[in-house]
């Protein structure tokens, strides 16, 4: 088994018992939401002798870790359950959500990566100038402010004042991919804009701890082009830092899409979560988390294998 292999298979296990206990914690987390999910469906007609069959009815009144190993069971087995407040099957609709999400964090990743490489790039090659400055003047801005202010401010002058982009992104499966791309601008920008200033920080970054090397020195001094230098020399080594900064920010833009979806409310995995937590749909509520954080440890393992295969001196530390 080769060295590579054996570092994968050791991140792989580590990253599902990592699942494994977030499973946990998920599943008796939920337990601790306020509020009764049997007396907000029954109404007006909820009396103690109703409560506990409708609760008998469910498997509410089967302990706690009971209901979490026959769902840690369903969930290995494929089958994701039923939706309390609804009585569907939670894959009938769920498939549905996930798309959503994927395609709004797809349409940022397509838009916020090589503008950050590019940017980066160019604030390392014209560091200390003064587009240098307002880039980092810009990115320290764009971070500072949260998702929420983000997006409201992108509604106000692109929606409400000059009407571009509509302020509310209703996607389905049936519109067509022009329109459902463009009805997705708004929040895909909003997720661009917070997740933009730190890849292109980072690439900067590496960028410039690489241009104090010797081989860099060398390159200079040889008289080839600042730009070749940067793009031929310095950005393949600095591969490493970046796509480990890169890859979590992809993690961010589908985890944390909630605020997005909840301000454009856009029918993805997120909205579905605020909507079931309110709810207190306790079997929807874990599908989710449990997604979020399966994606988020899938990116970082996958970052942790493309930094390894960049610097082969991780694959034998010392």
């Amino acid at each position: 088994m080769s060295s590579l292999t054996k570092i994968i298979l050791q991140r792989l296990g580590l990253g599902l018992l990592t699942l494994f206990a977030v499973s946990v914690i998920i599943a008796f987390a939920v337990e601790l939401l306020p509020g009764d999910i049997t007396q907000a469906i029954l109404g007006q007609s909820a009396n103690p002798e109703t409560v506990a069959a409708f609760r008998a009815e469910i498997g509410l009144d089967r302990p706690a870790h009971v209901r979490y190993l026959e769902w840690l069971k369903g969930i290995l087995t494929g089958d994701m359950g039923q939706s309390l407040a609804n009585k569907r099957d939670i894959e009938d609709f769920f498939g549905a959500r996930l798309s959503n999400t994927l395609f709004l964090g797809g349409v940022a990743a397509v838009i916020s990566v090589p503008l950050a490489l590019l940017l980066g790039v160019l604030a390392a090659l014209y560091r200390d100038s003064i587009y240098d400055r307002v880039v980092n003047l810009t990115t320290l801005t764009s971070i500072s402010f949260p998702e929420f202010f983000v997006a409201y401010i992108l509604i106000l002058f692109l929606s409400v004042n000059i009407g571009i982009f509509p302020g509310i992104s209703n996607v389905s499966k049936d519109l067509a991919f022009g329109e459902k791309l463009f009805r997705t601008i708004l929040p895909a920008l909003t997720l661009t804009l917070v997740v933009v200033a730190h890849m292109l920080r980072m690439t900067r970054a590496a960028i410039i701890n690489l241009l104090a090397s010797p081989y860099i020195e060398m390159a200079v001094l040889k008289g080839t082009r600042p730009m070749r230098v940067i793009l031929y020399h310095a950005l393949p080594n600095a591969w490493g830092p970046i796509v480990n900064v890169i890859a979590l920010n992809l993690a961010y833009l589908v985890v944390g899409v909630v605020i997005v979806e909840v301000v454009f409310v856009y029918p993805g995995v997120g909205q579905l979560l605020v909507d079931s937590v309110s709810k207190r749909d306790l079997p929807v509520v874990q599908v989710c988390a449990i997604t979020f954080a399966a994606v988020y440890i899938l990116l970082n393992l996958l970052a942790d294998i493309v930094s390894i295969i960049s610097n082969p001196r991780l694959m034998h530390p010392r």
